[in-house]
């Protein structure tokens, strides 16, 4: 029997034109960082969180893939509601937010550049007092 015991990664195929706007979105907007990339047959990039690689941006299509697809959203937990909020507003990025019922979590909907729609959860119990008011 399969034992899972975490997501490892994201891998988001594109065209390589679309590289250079999905990497200044997860890098200066979502936060991430560029990392180790082993050679590969596909341009790309491996994006790390704490030490793990968890964004995969991979150049395997040859055009700019249609917005929707099987994949709904990719969430990460985030830290930092209050910056990133102000973040958001001062680079146009248009965002949505709610309180995820019955938890600690505070969720942050924005769109990559490709569409794909991106879910930060924030816990509410460690981002301080007035995090959860917009």
């Amino acid at each position: 029997m399969i034992h899972v015991s975490a997501l490892h990664h994201v891998t988001i195929g594109c065209a390589p034109e679309d590289l250079p706007r999905l990497l200044a979105f997860y890098t200066t907007t979502i936060g991430l960082q560029q990392g180790y990339r082993p050679a590969l047959r596909h341009p790309g990039y491996w994006l790390y969180a704490g030490g793990h690689a968890i964004v995969h941006l991979n150049a395997l299509l040859p055009q700019t893939p249609p917005v929707h697809g099987p994949v709904d959203h990719v969430a990460l937990m985030a830290h930092g509601l209050d910056a990133t909020r102000k973040q958001l507003r001062e680079a146009r990025i248009p965002f949505a937010e709610t309180p995820l019922k019955g938890t600690t979590l505070y969720q942050v909907f924005l769109q990559d550049p490709l569409g794909l729609r991106v879910e930060l959860n924030f816990d509410l119990s460690v981002e301080g007092d007035s995090a959860g008011t917009a």
